[in-house]
This record gives structure tokens, C-alpha cells and sequence, in this order.
């Protein structure tokens, strides 16, 4: 397994499998988007609090690469590195089954942060990456 800035170890629940008993594709973009926010509240800050300030963080492209499923009451970790590229955030996520570290499904999503409602080119999350000697 590759080296991540954060990961977090969560397992799935029942309602998130579909009819052939395993999760449903869009609950592995739900697991990646908590992964995040997790993330963030971990460098001490949160989306409602960036929004009162005028700052938010928006989604512009998702990948999603898929391995393995995942099945009601498996455990898994959830990782993320990130990186700037221009204007861009971009995170690179990866899901892991547990305990055998199966790589499940293999992302990257892309961000963008707008301060009172005009693109910016990503200052905020410099600073905040800064402070936190991830950049």
C-alpha cells in the first residue's frame, strides 16, 4: 500500500448495498466525499464555517476506477493524498476492504475553491495546507 496523508476506517451498512448485495456505485463517491470532510476538519476547519466566510469548495470532475465490491458489513479504509495543479485540488482517493487491504475502488477529484462567488486560484487551501505542512 502507498503512503497517504489521511485515511480513515469506516464500514459499510446495509441500506448503501444494492439488489446484488453489494454497495452501490455512488455510495463509493458518499465514502470519498466524508473521507474529505473528515480531512478537512482534521487541518481545523469545516465547510460551514468556510461558507460563512464566503469560501466554498466545489467538486469539478470525478473518477472513479472500480475493483473489487464491497458487501454489507465490511470494513474499509478510506485514503487520500492531495496535490495542486493550477487553480485545481486535486485528491487522489483510494478504498481499501479490510483486513485483506483489497483495493476496491481508485479515484481522483478535482476542486475548486470560489470566495464570494468568484473563482480564486486556490489561496485558501494553500494557506491551510501550509500551516498544516502538507504543501
Amino acid at each position: 500500500m502507498k503512503k497517504y496523508c489521511f485515511q480513515i476506517e469506516l464500514k459499510v451498512r446495509d441500506y448503501e448495498c444494492d439488489l446484488q448485495g453489494v454497495v452501490n456505485n455512488s455510495n463509493y463517491q458518499r465514502y470519498m466525499e466524508h473521507t474529505r470532510h473528515e480531512f478537512l476538519g482534521l487541518l481545523g476547519e469545516n465547510f460551514g464555517r468556510m461558507h460563512e466566510a464566503g469560501i466554498d469548495a466545489f467538486v469539478t470532475r470525478v473518477d472513479i476506477r472500480y475493483k473489487t465490491s464491497l458487501r454489507s458489513g465490511d470494513t474499509f479504509l478510506s485514503c487520500l493524498n492531495l496535490k495542486k495543479e493550477g487553480l485545481k485540488l486535486l485528491f487522489e482517493q483510494d478504498i481499501y476492504r479490510l483486513p485483506d487491504m483489497t483495493l476496491a475502488v481508485s479515484g481522483r477529484v478535482e476542486t475548486v475553491i470560489v470566495k464570494d462567488g468568484k473563482l480564486t486560484r486556490g489561496e485558501y487551501f494553500d494557506n491551510l495546507l501550509k500551516q498544516n505542512n502538507l504543501l
